[in-house]
C-alpha cells in the first residue's frame, strides 16, 4: 500500500508538470502570434486546448482518490491541496493563452496600430514568472517562487499604464479602436497569467514551508 501511495502522489506530480509545459508552450505561442502578427501560430494554440483541458480533469481525479481513499497527513496533505489549485491555475492561464490567440487572429487581420505599448515587456515579465512558478513546483523550491511574487505588482503597473495609453489612442484616433480594444484584451489577459503564477508560487510556498504568504504583501508590506 505504502509504495502505491508513494507511486500516485509521483503521478500526480509528473502530469501536473506535463500539464505545465504544454501550458508554458501555450502561452509562448500565444505571445510570439501576437507580436509576430502570426494566426497560424494563434491557431495551433487553439487546437491544443484540448490536451491542458483534459489534464486538468485527470488530475483532478487524481487529487479526489488520493484524498479518499489514501486520508494523507502533514506534507503529502499539503502537496495533494497544492497541486489541487495549481492545476486549476494551470487550465486557467491556458484560458488566457487561447484568449490571446484569438486577438492575435483578429489583430493579424488589420493594419496594426501605430503606438509602443508595455505588451512585450509584459509578456517577458509573464513568462517568466510561470516558467520560475512551476520551476518552484517541480524543485519543491520556495526561494524561486518569492522572485515570482516580488515581480507582480511590476505586472500590474504595466497593464494599467498599457490600458491608459490605448485608451487615450481611442480617443485620439477612433479609428483605430478595434485594433486598440485587442491590445487592451491582450494586456489584461497578460496580467492575469501573471497573477496565475502567483498563484502557483504561493502554493509552492505553502506545500515546502507550510506558510500562508497569500496577500502577504498587501497586508504587511513585503513578502516573507
Amino acid at each position: 500500500m505504502e509504495r502505491h501511495y508513494i507511486q500516485e502522489l509521483e503521478a500526480l506530480k509528473a502530469d501536473i508538470i506535463r500539464m505545465g509545459s504544454l501550458v508554458e508552450q501555450a502561452i509562448t505561442d500565444s505571445i510570439k502570434a501576437m507580436l509576430e502578427r502570426n494566426p497560424e501560430i494563434a491557431r495551433r494554440v487553439l487546437q491544443n486546448e484540448q490536451q491542458i483541458n483534459a489534464f486538468e480533469l485527470q488530475n483532478d481525479a487524481a487529487v479526489v482518490s488520493l484524498l479518499a481513499l489514501q486520508q494523507p497527513v502533514a506534507r503529502d496533505l499539503r502537496f495533494i491541496l497544492a497541486a489541487l489549485k495549481i492545476n486549476n491555475d494551470l487550465e486557467r492561464i491556458g484560458d488566457h493563452a487561447v484568449n490571446i490567440a484569438e486577438s492575435a487572429v483578429t489583430y493579424s487581420s488589420n493594419p496594426p496600430v501605430n503606438i509602443q505599448t508595455g505588451i512585450p515587456q509584459m509578456a517577458q515579465i509573464a513568462q517568466a514568472m510561470l516558467r520560475d512558478a512551476i520551476d518552484g513546483f517541480v524543485h519543491t523550491n520556495a526561494a524561486s517562487c518569492r522572485g515570482v511574487l516580488r515581480n507582480d505588482d511590476l505586472a500590474d503597473a504595466l497593464n494599467r499604464k498599457t490600458v491608459d495609453d490605448l485608451i487615450a489612442l481611442i480617443q485620439r484616433d477612433p479609428a483605430s479602436a478595434q485594433q486598440a480594444l485587442e491590445l487592451v484584451r491582450v494586456s489584461r489577459n497578460l496580467e492575469r497569467v501573471a497573477d496565475l503564477a502567483t498563484n502557483i508560487a504561493e502554493e509552492v510556498i505553502f506545500e515546502v514551508e507550510a506558510a500562508v504568504v497569500k496577500h502577504f504583501a498587501d497586508q504587511k508590506g513585503g513578502i516573507p
